[in-house]
């Protein structure tokens, strides 16, 4: 396979390219001096942080809103807009007091009743803030800074469920604003974070601006991804949408934009060879390619048809499809849990280790439900890395003998049909691979772990021995006891197949050198990061 054939379109037509490096796009100097410009990976085409899971919103978001706790570097949660918090003995009753002085960007103090309406908001779309208030007896505010949250059976993940960076985050907004159904889209954008949204220049499609919220008064600590004290050394930030990779390198070439969030591997000798640009691999754990099976029909509501596939495929073919030769830039993933994670493990996992094995592959596929019929596989076609995940996926079924029908398609068209139950010839799939970030698979709160039968995201498997791991991890009270679980809950992953693992991609970010403070984090974070003129 020519792993460099779905970049074609990326990389973009010869025009672009010169002796000298890429051809620049006319966006004004003068404009590019007065803000800090980042090229997101994504467009910023709606800002519900609650309504929509999309990374991109939680990245935006997470400017303009502030959480009550947000997690470190060691995935461990701090405390953010909270003060100080208490725990009755028995794990019931959880009572929250707020920093004085937090303010809204409409001038508003932040309150108790807003933290209130917006957990409420938040619980009703997220896994976590599900399972706390399935054991509420109430959630009220006291006074203007504290409030309490009362269970009938103890939570210990409380702590992480509020200050998690997976979507979607428990952002605060004002009651107002977080009395809207969350199933429908917020119409104001009014946060307490350390920027404004400055909705009148936003163009979906083109363009979202961030300036700075004078009145934030960030925590003393020293910031530590979603942590510590959010100090702003920028007054704007103008996310420039740059959807042709090759334009966009010209662009930071040019000092047109200051920062790439994700730079392609085609692109980075280009931009390595250029001494005012920085080219860094800025998240330490990395995306994990994610191939998922549809458990609901056939062939692969067979396990045999799902345990073939995982002897069968190759991470590395899949890694390389991506970034070529550069083994700094993947890792293997024997398992559920990434590497450099604290529950990661390679128990049970030896199924994805060693030589490939297809002619045993074939015959599981001949033993299975698998009748010749033709597998519906989506690719999106507009996004690089998983349109090389499908095409490396249609070569491996085509070696194991399967039929393909290879379903190409751009990503909210995947988004949509990803949610389908219906039978793959009626708008369903059955194969669908997709890269999340590291830190989302880092612990069982992964919706990809989940096999209740309900869950979309891998495919609504069903294994109550899983649930069962996943409540006592949920239960644990001590690392030890998580590991121990998580080992388990490993092995049993991936003797059923939950879905397959492709292997740990680290991506590079690149920015100009009078751009100083950029951390290594999955997701750009802007304090304490400063520009120069």
């Amino acid at each position: 396979m020519d792993r460099r054939t779905f970049l074609k379109s990326a990389v973009g037509a010869s025009a672009l390219v010169t002796a000298g490096g890429l051809a620049a796009p006319a966006i004004s100097q003068r404009a590019a001096a007065q803000a800090l410009r980042l090229v997101p990976v994504a467009d910023l085409a709606n800002f519900d942080p609650v309504w929509t899971p999309a990374y991109i919103v939680r990245n935006a978001a997470l400017l303009v809103w502030d959480m009550l706790y947000g997690v470190d570097d060691a995935l461990t949660p701090r405390r953010q807009m909270v003060e100080a918090e208490q725990v009755s003995a028995d794990g019931l009753t959880w009572t929250f007091r707020l920093r004085p002085a937090l303010k809204f960007h409409d001038g508003e103090p932040v309150l108790a009743k807003d933290a209130v309406a917006s957990i409420n908001r938040w619980a009703a779309r997220d896994q976590m803030g599900q399972m706390i208030k399935a054991i509420e007896n109430e959630l009220v505010a006291i006074d203007d800074r504290t409030f309490r949250w009362a269970l009938n059976k103890p939570y210990p993940k409380m702590l992480l469920a509020l200050g998690k960076s997976t979507s979607p985050c428990c952002f605060v907004m004002p009651a107002r604003i977080a009395a809207t159904d969350p199933f429908r889209q917020i119409s104001e954008y009014v946060g307490s974070g350390p920027m404004r949204f400055v909705r009148s220049e936003w163009v979906p499609g083109a363009k979202a601006i961030f300036e700075k919220f004078t009145r934030y008064a960030p925590r003393q600590e020293p910031a530590s991804w979603l942590a510590g004290g959010k100090q702003m050394l920028v007054d704007r930030i103008e996310w420039i949408v740059i959807s042709e990779p090759a334009t966009a390198a010209a662009a930071l070439q040019s000092g047109e934009v200051d920062w790439m969030e994700v730079v392609l591997p085609d692109l980075l000798p280009i931009l390595r060879k250029n001494p005012n640009v920085v080219t860094a691999i800025t998240d330490p754990l990395g995306a994990v390619g994610v191939l998922l099976m549809n458990h609901l029909f056939p062939p692969f509501n067979d396990v045999r048809a799902r345990r073939a596939i995982l002897i069968a495929l190759s991470q590395e073919d899949y890694m390389r499809a991506v970034v070529g030769d550069d083994d700094s830039s993947w890792k293997p993933m024997p398992g559920y849990f990434p590497p450099r994670t604290p529950l990661y493990t390679d128990e049970g996992g030896d199924i994805l280790k060693g030589p490939r094995k297809l002619d045993a592959a074939k015959r599981l596929l001949a033993d299975s439900a698998y009748a010749g019929e033709p597998v519906t596989l989506m690719a999106p076609q507009d996004l690089p890395v998983l349109k090389a995940f499908g095409d490396v996926t249609m070569d491996l079924l085509k070696r194991l003998g399967m039929k393909v029908d290879f379903a190409a398609v751009d990503w909210g068209t995947a988004i949509a049909r990803w949610a389908q139950k219906s039978p793959p010839r009626q708008g369903g799939w059955q194969m669908f691979a997709i890269a999340p970030n590291a830190v989302d698979c880092a612990t069982p709160t992964s919706r990809f772990l989940r096999a209740n039968g309900n869950e979309q995201s891998n495919g609504w498997a069903n294994n109550p021995q899983i649930e069962a791991e996943i409540a006592a991890w949920y239960d644990a009270r001590s690392l030890d006891e998580e590991k121990t679980i998580a080992r388990r809950l490993n092995r049993l992953a991936a003797d059923d197949v939950l879905y397959a693992p492709l292997g740990v991609l680290l991506l590079h970010s690149a920015w100009r050198k009078n751009v100083s403070g950029i951390v290594q984090a999955p997701l750009p974070l802007f304090w304490g990061v400063s520009k120069s003129v």
